[in-house]
């Protein structure tokens, strides 16, 4: 929580709006405690009084100016609902760009179109690489991933996670595609098409359409790619958990045969 002394006269804050959520303002009086309202004027040039009663209080500072659009959240003076969803939206709109770190954490916003940022050249720029070093991408949290993976000799994890229609099962996919380019398979990305393939199989029962999707995955999906000691893929499984039963209506019944081979 920023302290009484940062509201001054001139001081950028954010004040809720039942439309856009958030709206920028600007202090035109110092505050003083004790002080129930604060005067201040919205972007558009309205002047209003802002009540800082609890449990509301004072409204929450904005970032200065020269921190705007920053590709990693951390960076940010003040860290908090307003400030991130205003950042993520300069990136979006201002630099065409749908990642953001927040540490090690990669933010995506789902665009809803095919974008040029996953072709091979783009995965070759980012082999190799740090974090640090690199603009947001998911390629560089499977970069990391992958050397870490080579380099330490231990399993590596990526938590993808999300509402419906984030674009999770996409993420996924660049991922693997990711992994198969680098492991040496940039001809043949079998693996990943078998694991993308078995996707409408897997997930027959566990679909549901939302408001925003209308193919949506009821099921989480665990999805493990092995290496082989040369950093190549050698095979891949996926299993699926967490099935909202509730979401399934009904199961069709069918008769099933299989043979048995004893030796």
């Amino acid at each position: 929580m920023a302290t009484t002394e940062l509201y001054t006269k001139g001081a950028c804050v954010w004040v809720p709006d039942p439309e856009a959520v958030w709206v920028s303002a600007q202090l035109l009086q110092n505050y003083r405690p004790g002080n129930q309202h604060i005067l201040i004027q919205l972007t558009d040039g309205r002047e209003m009084e802002y009540p800082v009663l609890p449990p509301a209080g004072l409204p929450p500072l904005g970032n200065p100016d020269i921190l705007e659009g920053e590709n990693d959240l951390t960076a940010l003076t003040f860290l908090h609902e307003p400030a991130v969803l205003h950042n993520l939206r300069v990136r979006f709109l201002d630099y065409s760009s749908i990642y953001t770190y927040c540490g090690i954490v990669l933010v995506a916003l789902n665009p809803y179109e095919q974008l040029p940022i996953y072709g091979e050249e783009v995965i070759d720029a980012y082999s190799g690489q740090d974090m640090a070093d690199m603009e947001p991408h998911i390629f560089s949290v499977a970069e990391e991933a992958y050397r870490t993976m080579i380099r330490e000799e231990k399993n590596q994890s990526i938590i993808i996670s999300g509402e419906s229609g984030s674009g999770k099962t996409v993420s996924a996919k660049f991922t693997m595609r990711y992994f198969a380019v680098v492991g040496g398979a940039a001809q043949q990305t079998s693996v990943e098409e078998k694991v993308l393939a078995s996707n409408p199989i897997m997930e027959a029962i566990g679909n549901a359409k939302t408001t925003r999707n209308d193919n949506s995955s009821r099921f989480g999906k665990y999805i493990e790619i092995g290496f082989g000691c040369k950093g190549d893929i050698i095979g891949a499984n996926m299993r699926t958990y967490l099935l909202e039963k509730s979401r399934v209506v009904f199961q069709v019944l069918a008769r099933s045969y299989s043979v048995h081979i004893i030796s």
